[in-house]
């Protein structure tokens, strides 16, 4: 069975390790001790804690779209129609090609914080061969 360290979930969940702790301090996750007194969350309780939406932000926008990638600016190419940008969200890379002009009223500058909204039909899903399998 898949076991996750504190900082492995935290990474999964997008929050600090010290949200981790909290949630886990609280009641809201559960976790074991390995051995050596770490922490660890069960890949299951995991997966379920984050289909369940838990770790989401209750406010955010009403969406269909579930794949939301929040993060910093870190390229913008314009020109006189369309606009390339590019969010850094965590370990991901996202790139967006948009109309200038919506580049423009989203005020979007490097350095500043967006969202990424994905919804797609096609998505392919890969696997390291990592040791949580």
């Amino acid at each position: 069975m898949p076991t996750f360290q504190i900082s492995e979930a935290a990474e999964l969940l997008g929050v600090s390790a010290d949200t981790v702790r909290r949630w886990v301090d609280a009641g809201r996750l559960g976790a074991s001790r390995d051995a050596s007194g770490r922490r660890l969350l069960d890949g299951a309780d995991l997966a379920a804690f984050m289909r369940e939406g838990s770790h989401q932000d209750p406010d955010r926008h009403r969406s269909s779209a579930r794949n939301r990638f929040h993060g910093l600016v870190t390229g913008i190419v314009r020109d006189t129609v369309m606009a390339q940008v590019e969010v850094q969200a965590g370990p991901h890379r996202i790139v967006s090609l948009m109309s200038r002009e919506a580049a423009d009223e989203l005020g979007l500058e490097v350095g500043a914080t967006a969202t990424a909204v994905v919804k797609s039909t096609n998505v392919i899903v890969e696997t390291s061969g990592d040791r949580h399998a």
